[in-house]
């Protein structure tokens, strides 16, 4: 029998995963998006935007995995809240404008990080042995 918490935790890691997954796979490597290059422009990187963007998408699909598959453990939540307040941060000073279009960075993040929240409070419920 699995308890509301556990149940609570499951579904916010899997709407978490989806960010991660849908936000590494769409916009930076099967549609590169011009907000993504125009990104990592701004931070004149030695490196082609396309290539930066599909390494970085690959590491936020690695991270929604994580996420969904290991539903005992913390640190990719914790690893994705950290780079949740880091992008946020970063699209503060390198993309500014970015906040006044529809689904900007701090909607998407802070509604996210509401998320690993969530999942922090409802964890102990996935240790425990009704599960």
């Amino acid at each position: 029998m699995t308890t509301e918490p556990a149940r609570i935790n499951r579904v916010c890691r899997y709407a978490l995963a989806f960010v991660f997954a849908f936000h590494g796979l769409v916009p930076k490597i099967l549609w590169l998006s011009p907000v993504e290059v125009a990104w990592v422009n701004a931070h004149h990187l030695p490196l082609p935007p396309a290539l930066f963007a599909a390494v970085a998408g690959v590491f936020e699909i690695a991270i929604a995995l994580a996420i969904a598959m290991r539903p005992r453990v913390l640190w990719p939540v914790g690893v994705a809240g950290a780079l949740l307040v880091a992008l946020l941060a970063d699209a503060m000073l390198f993309a500014p404008g970015l906040f006044v279009q529809a689904f900007n960075p701090a909607t998407t993040n802070i509604a996210a990080l509401g998320l690993c929240y969530a999942i922090y409070a409802s964890q102990p419920a996935m240790r425990s042995p009704t599960r």
